[in-house]
């Protein structure tokens, strides 16, 4: 279950993936579509949030950054002799 940790309030635009930068801050970059490149990111909001670790930072649907804890563990795969 996903908690909220910070109230931004963005409005999204089509063709970006928004995401939580290192700094804690939103940033966005052009999404990249067949033979077209990525753009540079560029910082859509300050927010400096401080992020620990075992934690998935993400933009919800309000445009505000929420967190949930990683899924870790799970079965292991197993390898296969030639």
């Amino acid at each position: 279950m996903a908690t909220k940790c910070a109230k931004v309030g963005i409005k999204k635009e089509k063709g970006y993936l928004y995401f939580v930068d290192k700094q804690g801050d939103i940033s966005c970059a052009v999404m990249a579509r067949g033979a077209k490149k990525g753009g540079k990111p560029k910082k859509v909001a300050k927010v400096g949030l401080k992020k620990k670790g075992g934690f998935l930072y993400f933009i919800d649907k309000q445009g505000d950054i929420s967190c949930a804890e990683m899924v870790r563990g799970g079965k292991k795969k197993k390898s296969k002799k030639r």
